[in-house]
């Protein structure tokens, strides 16, 4: 008798267990829809706002003493294609040829956090990087990277690399109120992005995974660090045949 109660009262457990998933998915699934994209504006055109540039701009009107908010969306064709090549040479140089997931960049990834003992390296991919500033947050929750998974591969299906290339460097951050390269390039050099050089490109770059710390302006030693180690990758994939 004892036996049979508490089989069925696993039973009753694990249904209860199984609903609670169902439900959790179901409402996932509902939000999903809610904030799903319109792929087909989002294929051409100005590159839009992200949710981080919204995020700031409410901020200010909280907050007047912060920096104005500085974005002007350019097309890809208006951005130096050295600029192209660094960013994804120093954020992901397998972009052209990944589904959006770098597996092989996770692996890596998890070998050095590791060996390190920490979380250092995330393999975070460009399309990745552009779905989590175009539609997301930046917390770190798991539920966060499994929309951010789902986004990402449904972003490369339809929308072209380059295209995506494109709307990434337009909402990247690159300082505080800084978004997107062009903003960038008449910031810290007084140019536009179309006549970036060789070392301004690497100069942006070096900036990306902390803008706002290690910046051209601020020239850290770990910004100083990261624009040698660009500038040594990019050297040795233009020796590449």
């Amino acid at each position: 008798m004892g036996r049979a109660r508490g089989r069925w009262n696993k039973l009753r457990w694990l249904r209860r267990g199984m609903m609670a998933a169902l439900f959790v998915l179901a409402v996932d699934l509902l939000y999903l829809a809610v904030i799903w994209p319109d792929w087909e504006a989002l294929a051409g055109g100005p590159a839009p706002k992200s949710n981080f540039i919204l995020d700031y701009e409410a901020l200010r009107r909280e907050d007047a003493r912060l920096p104005p908010l500085r974005w002007q969306p350019v097309p890809l064709s208006r951005v130096a294609p050295i600029m192209h090549r660094v960013v994804v040479i120093s954020e992901d140089s397998r972009f052209w040829h990944h589904p959006g997931i770098d597996t092989v960049a996770i692996a890596d990834a998890m070998e050095s956090n590791l060996e390190r003992g920490r979380f250092v390296y995330g393999g975070s991919t460009i399309s990745q990087q552009t779905t989590k500033n175009l539609f997301l947050h930046g917390t770190r929750d798991p539920l966060r990277k499994w929309h951010e998974l789902v986004l990402t591969l449904a972003m490369e299906q339809y929308l072209r690399k380059a295209r995506i290339l494109e709307i990434y460097l337009n909402i990247a951050e690159f300082g505080t109120g800084l978004f997107g390269v062009e903003a960038a390039a008449r910031h810290y050099f007084g140019v536009s992005a179309a006549e970036l050089t060789t070392e301004q490109a690497i100069a942006l770059a070096a900036s990306l995974p902390s803008p706002k710390l290690h910046n051209p302006h601020t020239a850290t030693r770990a910004y100083q660090d990261r624009r040698q180690r660009i500038s040594r990758h990019l050297a040795a994939f233009s020796r590449t045949p």
